[in-house]
Formats: structure tokens, C-alpha cells, sequence
């Protein structure tokens, strides 16, 4: 069997003023079979994310940990930067200052939350202009809610309501994540989806307590919405081909099904608050299971939207790749700036040596 000189990390106890520290991980060089070093390393990986310990980017780990990852946290960013465009559809019609300029701050929210998820998988080694590549071309995906129109500005409380609640469900997990920059990077996007959430459902509020035609306006928001917010957890867990192994890892901490139960749970009580009504006739209180049953998700819809075919897949991609190209001197001039600070750096320092 084949050996070479490896990088290896191996997990020691460091014995500080009598006490054990948490374990931390040394790296060293080691001769060894590389069958034997991928088994043994994989093995002591497994038994740290195990222990709720965080891997950090330097930290060895699998590569198909690291895929998994790069594909997770880039689809999540490219959720975030598509997801601007259904409401910024409607920042120059919303009706009133007070509400453009609510929905003004809420969509460059959603700017910072692109932002610092596109660092984080960055740390695994993928460049953003990888990344953005993958979604431009439609090779990586994001989330199938942002396929779908914005018809009415009632759909801007039923986006934040329904929407940002089912990824605040998602999401709050994830801070948790066995991964520290993107857990690290959760902790802020879910105070402030926190926020949209509320900020939604009071829209939804003002329009259920208004005229006739406003609460109409609301329940069809809710129609339209309903059964893709739903399809924003993914398949079905036996249909979910990643779930198992991103939960064995600790990134995922609870299951597709589980998440969309606990989202109908709490939503439909909110629905009821509101005076409006889930559109499931299947919908109904399991005294039995103490959660609420609903009726059977379209999941043919699901594949079709995911596949590139919904409503506004192509408007989506055309629109963003519109704007990286249109952006390109932005970026041109903060590199060309960036490495002229560089240069200046560079001779300050062979001037004070």
C-alpha cells in the first residue's frame, strides 16, 4: 500500500493550571497510508462534531463535508440576493414613505445576509465569483419560493409573514450549525428575519382590519403563498437525499418534515388571529398527535420550479445576471483601489525596515 508525507490533525488534551481544556486540534507531519490516515482522521472528525464541538476552517475535515457545506451556505446566499428582487419589485409602489422605506432597509437586509454567507463558504475554499458563476449559469440552485410573483402589495406581508417565518424555522437551527463561520453568521441573519417576520404579519394585520377588499386582498396573498412556503423545507424526508448525512454532521438539527410541522403549528394560529384562512381543506387538529394534519404538497410543482420551469425562474436569473455585469466597474474600481492601498502598505513598511 502506497504512503507519503501527510498533513494530519490529531485532537490532544491541554493540561492548563492543573486543568483539562477543551480538546483542540495540532497539526502535524505523519508517514502513514493514506487509507489508514483518511479512516482514522474521518473516525476522530465524527466523534468532535459528536462532542457539539465547532470545526472551524482550518480544522481538517471530510471533503464531502466540505461539499456538502459549499453547496448548503452558496444556496443559501443565492436565497438571499434572489429573494431581494420579488419585494424590491415593490419598493417604488408601496404606499405610503413609512412603508418604502421599511421595505427599503428590509431588502438591503437581505443584501448583508448574501453578503455574509458568501464569506462564509468562502472559507472553504469556493471564490464568490465561483459561486456566483454556478447560479448565473444554473448550475446551483436556491430557494424555490423567489420563483413565484409578487402580484399585489399584500404579497409584501404575506412574503415577510409566511416567508421569512418559514426560514426563520429553518434557520435558527443552523445557529447551532457543527460549522462556526456559518453558524457565527446566523446568529445576525435571524435576529433581523426575526424582524421582517413581525413586520409582515402587521401588514397582513392592517390589511385584514381594513376594508373589505383589503382583507380579500390579504386572503388571496395567503392563497398564492401558502402552499410554496410550505415547499420552502425541501422534500419529504424520505425523498431528501442530503438530510441523513447533514444531520449526522450536526449542520442540519432537525428534519425537513419535522421543521414544516412545527411551521404549520405555529402559523395557523396566527392565521386565525388574523381572521383569514389556510387554504387546505385537509387542515385540521390531531388531538392524537398534538400538531396539526394538513393536506398532501404538490410536490410535482416543487420539481417542476426547482428544474428552472416556475413562474419567474428565468426573469430571477436574468435579472441578477443583469446586474453583476452592470456592476462589473464597481468592482473593478474597489480592487483596483484595494491594491493600490496595498502598494502604498507595502513601501511604509520597506521604509520603517
Amino acid at each position: 500500500m502506497a504512503t507519503k508525507v501527510v498533513h494530519t490533525w490529531v485532537w490532544v488534551h491541554c493540561d492548563i493550571q492543573g486543568s483539562t481544556s477543551e480538546v483542540s486540534l495540532i497539526n502535524f507531519e505523519e508517514t502513514m497510508s493514506m487509507s489508514e490516515t483518511d479512516k482514522n482522521l474521518e473516525a476522530r472528525f465524527e466523534a468532535y462534531v459528536a462532542e457539539e464541538k465547532k470545526i472551524e476552517p482550518k480544522d481538517w475535515m471530510p471533503d464531502s463535508y466540505r461539499k456538502t457545506l459549499i453547496r448548503q451556505i452558496s444556496q443559501h446566499a443565492h436565497s438571499e440576493i434572489v429573494g431581494m428582487l420579488p419585494e424590491g419589485n415593490w419598493i417604488s409602489r408601496a404606499p405610503s414613505l413609512k412603508r418604502k422605506a421599511i421595505l427599503l432597509a428590509k431588502v438591503q437586509d437581505e443584501a448583508g445576509h448574501g453578503l455574509y454567507l458568501y464569506s462564509a463558504a468562502e472559507t472553504l475554499g469556493v471564490t464568490r465569483n465561483q459561486m456566483l458563476n454556478d447560479l448565473h449559469t444554473g448550475k446551483a440552485k436556491y430557494s424555490s419560493i423567489f420563483n413565484y410573483p409578487t402580484l399585489t402589495w399584500a404579497d409584501m406581508g404575506a412574503v415577510g409573514w409566511l416567508v421569512d417565518g418559514a426560514a426563520i424555522m429553518n434557520q435558527v437551527p443552523l445557529c447551532k450549525c457543527s460549522y462556526g463561520p456559518y453558524a457565527r453568521a446566523m446568529v445576525r441573519v435571524c435576529k433581523e428575519e426575526s424582524f421582517h417576520q413581525r413586520q409582515g404579519f402587521q401588514v397582513m394585520l392592517n390589511l385584514a382590519q381594513g376594508t373589505d377588499e383589503q382583507k380579500d386582498m390579504a386572503q388571496d396573498a395567503l392563497n398564492r403563498w401558502w402552499w410554496p412556503s410550505l415547499m420552502m423545507f425541501g422534500p419529504n424526508d424520505a425523498d431528501s437525499p442530503h438530510s441523513a448525512q447533514s444531520m449526522k454532521w450536526n449542520i442540519k438539527r432537525f428534519s425537513n418534515d419535522e421543521l414544516r410541522q412545527r411551521f404549520v403549528d405555529m402559523t395557523v394560529p396566527q392565521a386565525e388571529l388574523l381572521g383569514l384562512t389556510i387554504p387546505d381543506p385537509d387542515l385540521k387538529w390531531n388531538e392524537e398527535r398534538g400538531h396539526y394534519d394538513f393536506g398532501e404538497i404538490q410536490w410535482e410543482e416543487f420539481y417542476n420550479v426547482i428544474q428552472g420551469n416556475g413562474p419567474c425562474n428565468k426573469e430571477r436569473i436574468a435579472a441578477r445576471v443583469k446586474a453583476h455585469e452592470e456592476g462589473a466597474w464597481v468592482r473593478e474600481a474597489a480592487n483596483a483601489y484595494a491594491k493600490k492601498e496595498n502598494e502604498k502598505r507595502s513601501k511604509s513598511a520597506t521604509h520603517a525596515a
